[in-house]
């Protein structure tokens, strides 16, 4: 139930970003295309080129959203394990955390559940750690209680 929770609101968040993305998008199409119509010699070469600039940066956002989408449908079918994994959710002594993407704080029954990449700096540091072992990051030491 827990793990269904955390997935929806990843799946939520990503879904998010897709759509400002896509809006963006358009929005930039709609400006190159109004750019296209003036001919101001060099003020609109230099126009064009910012707008293209913005496209490939999106373009790149984009891309990061999508490869974002395949890492959930990875860990979709989860089964919990006796180590932290993707798609673990640890439960330490100092904070809660779910390992699938990197999102907005997920809160179910008054607790706060970090949405962590398996590749942030606390990610990297849960991974293959079991319950009872401690992790330190940002000078404070935590202990796993429960891994699921």
């Amino acid at each position: 139930m827990l793990a269904a929770l955390l997935y929806a609101h990843c799946q939520k968040y990503i879904e998010g970003k897709r759509l400002i993305f896509e809006e963006q998008k358009k929005s930039l199409q709609v400006a190159l295309t109004s750019e296209s119509k003036s001919s101001a010699g060099d003020k609109h070469e230099t126009g064009r080129a910012m707008i293209q600039l913005e496209r490939e940066k999106l373009g790149n956002q984009i891309a990061e959203v999508e490869q974002n989408q395949q890492k959930l449908k990875a860990i979709k079918n989860y089964k919990s394990s006796n180590a932290v994994s993707m798609g673990s959710i640890v439960l330490t002594d100092k904070a809660n955390y779910y390992l699938a993407i990197a999102a907005d704080i997920c809160e179910i029954d008054s607790r706060k559940y970090y949405c962590i990449s398996a590749q942030s700096p606390i990610g990297l540091r849960l991974l293959g750690k079991r319950v009872n072992d401690q992790v330190e990051f940002n000078n404070l030491t935590s202990t796993i209680l429960k891994i699921i």
